[in-house]
């Protein structure tokens, strides 16, 4: 018999955050940074001006220290008002108005400059204002007295379970790096430096996970010794982590499939082995503060043994884990653990399990961990799921109400030790239409915030480009950044097609407000009038001809002009108006090894392929639909003026029978095309 668990009271973020600061108020975890210089000058315009509006950008250029932080504090001499701002949160008081950073451009360099913009209202005069305070100081172009800057370390004991994962809040994986078979470098990242850990901690993040796979570094039984220097360089990297405010969930990571799944067939063997390797990992950081926490395994899985027998091989590594680590000593008596569930699944079996194991510990400073990638045809492009629809939709709410549900109301704290899409990548363009991305990335952070689950992102380079620090898409990473506290707006779509020739008719979008307010259209700086260049009905945006037939241009092939729907929070969202005629496919000959279809795309992007036979079977690596897998299967090549064929998928097609495949375009346009393969040649047929 398991003692009878704890009971645990649900925590509200708001409330967390509250203990969290009144613990550090109380000494158990306060710091004050080193005093900064401060200066900095202010370049403020008003790029547009109409009868009783305006708008005003500010560009604030840092002349001190660097600035973690800021606020922008300024009066109107004739009585403006902000009505709207964009990459700022604005308060005022009377004629006092104080700008402060969004997560994303908290960051200021010494010489580095940050911008925002609003839209304001007047009467009678708009002069620009006299005066600039930055954090307090001001503006006037020199550098004076010092100030203090509090800063927010990582818990160093005291807080609850509960509370300090709600301060991990929001996360970032270190991947494919101390993970990588072969060395750190192996799978194409840079070494570690402590100048990324504090770039990741300027751009919003609060705690780092650290994948380590230590197979390769762990010498042979009964000791199954850890190469010192391994140790040591992972050591480092926790401490530059922590040095620079960053809680750090440190894991065992893909030794779950090198060795540890075969814990149900060489189950004496695997476990010494998996004991051994945490003794050492709890011996080495049992002094480290409480900013450190442990997470078992990564994914268990493990042959031959699925479902209910799955289940008891993860409690079985979950329990002998919890066991070493507190017998240890230390800071471990009360460090934060963090058990998976079965392949970190987040079905309610595997739950259900998981709260069994948790209840059983009875120990308060446990939280659960699970995946999530999303729904999976969705997460790679395939059975034709090119859009953030109701499925997709459904399947993440789902999770996260489960993961509330199970843990969170029972006060178990949930990680969200891995998020994102599968498949995504930038050397991979195209698997993902941006904007049904930006929706999947919305809504799960809108999920995350409102069912108390801390998320972190799986970046193994795909985000942010660890060799200049600066984000591959710096328009998806400002979602990220915005949607840790706020919902953004969206529509339909991101895009708006247009013929090459002939008439332009009115085009029109669903507005999704995500619980805000739709506050106008915007090319660049100049406000779209309503009534003459788009119309709104319910949450109908419609765009009139006259001003599509404006915006198109010289109407040349690809995107002509870009529009931002903006709401009263969150980052606009952008619609492309793009000209597109139907593509056109070219007959040809090659080889199966690198078989290419010529193509006209005519401005047009592929959405997914169907492949069939021509008795109607499916054709292609996936069978079950008639829609082949993007990228492994086929991909676009827009500069070259090709469709690949993948040699995997035609190694699937059987030798000599036509195949017809039916591209989809994101304009709503299709292009059949015929292919055999025979002895190793392609022909194509248009």
């Amino acid at each position: 018999m398991h003692p009878q668990p704890l009971r645990r009271a649900r925590l509200r973020l708001v409330a967390v955050a509250a203990a969290v600061l009144a613990i550090l108020a109380a000494g158990l975890a306060g710091a004050v940074g080193a005093q900064a210089a401060q200066g900095c000058q202010v370049d403020y315009r008003v790029t547009a001006q109409w009868p009783g509006g305006f708008t005003a950008d500010a560009t604030v250029k840092n002349l001190g220290d660097p600035v973690n932080g800021w606020s922008l504090k300024w009066t109107f001499g004739a009585g403006q008002r902000v009505t709207q701002a964009w990459n700022a949160q604005t308060t005022a008081s009377g004629d006092t108005i104080t700008a402060t950073n969004a997560n994303y451009n908290a960051a200021i360099a010494t010489g580095g400059s940050v911008s925002f913009g609003f839209n304001g209202s007047w009467s009678g005069s708009n002069p620009v204002p006299a005066a600039f305070e930055l954090n307090g100081r001001a503006c006037d172009g020199t550098v004076g007295e010092p100030t203090t800057t509090p800063t927010t370390p990582p818990p160093t004991g005291g807080a609850t379970a509960m509370e300090q994962v709600a301060a991990m809040q929001p996360g970032w994986n270190v991947g494919n790096t101390l993970d990588a078979l072969g060395g750190e470098t192996a799978w194409g990242n840079p070494l570690i430096t402590e100048q990324l850990l504090a770039h990741v901690k300027s751009q919003g993040y609060n705690s780092i996970r650290l994948p380590v796979t230590w197979e390769e570094y762990m010498g042979p039984g009964p000791d199954y010794t850890v190469d010192p220097a391994r140790m040591e360089r992972v050591a480092q990297v926790v401490d530059w982590a922590l040095e620079n405010d960053l809680q750090v969930l440190l894991n065992v990571h893909h030794d779950s499939w090198m060795w540890l799944n075969e814990l149900g067939t060489d189950h004496d063997a695997v476990l010494a082995k998996y004991e051994a390797l945490w003794t050492q990992i709890a011996d080495r950081f049992k002094d480290h503060p409480a900013g450190l926490a442990f997470e078992s395994v990564n994914e268990p899985q493990f042959t031959g043994a699925e479902g209910a027998a799955g289940d008891a091989l993860t409690e079985e590594l979950n329990l002998v884990f919890h066991e070493i680590v507190r017998g240890s000593g230390g800071g471990n008596d009360d460090r934060l653990l963090v058990l998976p569930t079965l392949v970190t699944n987040a079905d309610q079996p595997r739950l259900d399990a998981l709260k069994a194991t948790i209840d059983g510990l009875d120990d308060p400073m446990v939280a659960a961990t699970i995946h999530f990638y999303g729904f999976w045809p969705f997460s790679v492009n395939i059975a034709g799921f090119t859009t953030y629809n109701a499925e997709v939709e459904a399947d993440l709410i789902g999770t996260f109400q489960r993961v509330n549900d199970t843990f969170v109301d029972a006060g178990i704290p949930v990680i969200m030790g891995e998020w994102a899409v599968l498949n995504y990548d930038h050397n991979r363009p195209g698997v993902h239409q941006s904007g049904e991305l930006l929706k999947f990335f919305e809504a799960a952070e809108f999920q995350a915030r409102d069912k108390d689950v801390t998320t972190m992102l799986w970046d193994a380079g795909q985000f942010l480009n660890r060799s200049t620090l600066q984000w591959r898409d710096q328009h998806m990473y400002e979602y990220f950044a915005s949607g840790v506290t706020t919902r953004s707006g969206t529509a339909s779509f991101d895009s708006v097609y247009l013929p090459g020739s002939g008439a332009i008719t009115a085009k029109s979008l669903t507005l999704n407000r995500n619980g805000l307010q739709f506050t106008g259209l915007w090319q660049g700086s100049t406000k779209l009038a309503e009534g003459t260049d788009y119309t709104v009905s319910g949450d109908t945006l419609t765009l009139t001809a006259a001003a599509l037939t404006r915006l198109a241009g010289n109407r040349a092939y690809g995107v002509n002009a870009q529009l931002e729907a903006r709401f009263s929070a969150g980052v606009p969202w952008r619609i492309k108006i793009v000209t597109a005629d139907a593509p056109v496919l070219s007959n040809a000959t090659g080889p199966s090894a690198s078989f290419a279809i010529p193509t006209q795309f005519k401005g047009d992007t592929l959405a997914t392929m169907e492949a069939r036979y021509a008795d109607g079977t499916n054709a292609g690596t996936a069978t079950w639909t008639p829609y082949q897998e993007f990228w492994s299967n086929f991909r676009p090549d827009y500069a070259a003026g090709t469709l690949i064929l993948t040699p995997e998928f035609l190694a699937a097609v059987t030798d000599g029978q036509p195949v017809t495949l039916t591209f989809h375009f994101y304009s709503g346009a299709t292009a059949t095309y015929t292919i055999t393969e025979s002895g190793g040649t392609v022909t194509g047929t248009a």
